[in-house]
Formats: C-alpha cells, structure tokens, sequence
C-alpha cells in the first residue's frame, strides 16, 4: 500500500474543518479548495473577483511548496465561481499566475461556496523531483 501524507503549512490559511490542506500519495498532491483568506490574520481579504482569486492561488502556491510542488507542477484545477458572470475576471488573475502553463480545468458555478466567498480552487499536481 502507498504512504499517504498529509500537508500542512502556516503560510495558508489552516483547514476551516476536518480536513488536510492537502495529502500527497505516489508522487501526486491532491490540494484542497482554497478560499481568499489571508494566512497571516486568518480572515477573509477584501475585494472582488480578482483580489480574492489572487489570494486563492496565493495559498494554494504556498500548500503546493509544503508538498514538494509548484504551480507549474499542477496537472488540473478546478475553479467554483459564486457567479459565471465574474469568470473572465477571475480567469484574467488566473492567466497571470499560470503564466504559459496550462493545467487541465473546469470552472463550475456554485449555488454557495464557504464563508460565502466569490471563488475557491483546487488542484492536482505532481510532486517535484
């Protein structure tokens, strides 16, 4: 059987229930959703689609160092707007952060997404060697 192992860093916000930041497992990192809140004071940051999709990608960044990985290791992400409507806001903050990679994508809207933000992300990557 596989080692799975959970991650965890103070430099994202901590699990906001029961659940890992993130677990790697044969050489893959399974991120959980993140949500725009600053790590450093743990509330949500101010702002619209845009600023909340670069805290997002910002946590997730960091979730993604504390597992041995980049953003430039990430294979898929999946992106839940509160409203289609903001998706090439979002998309436009996204682009920035990806800069030529591409991961696999989906972008869902959600009825509600926690604490009531605009966006949450999540992603697969792979560990880097």
């Amino acid at each position: 059987m596989s080692e799975i192992t959970p991650v965890q860093t103070d430099q994202a916000p901590a699990a906001i229930g029961p659940y890992s930041q993130a677990m790697v497992s044969d050489g893959w990192v399974f991120c959980s959703g993140q949500i725009p809140i600053d790590p450093a004071t743990g509330e949500l940051i101010d702002g619209g689609v845009a600023e909340q999709t670069h805290q997002v990608l910002k946590n997730l960044a960091q979730v993604l160092v504390a597992a041995g990985s980049a953003m430039d290791a990430v294979v898929k992400t999946t992106v839940f707007l509160s409203d289609m409507n903001t998706f090439a806001e979002m998309n436009g903050v996204y682009a920035e952060h990806f800069a030529d990679h591409r991961p696999a994508r989906a972008a869902v809207q959600a009825a509600a997404l926690p604490k009531f933000v605009d966006v949450e992300i999540e992603c697969v990557a792979r560990v880097k060697s």
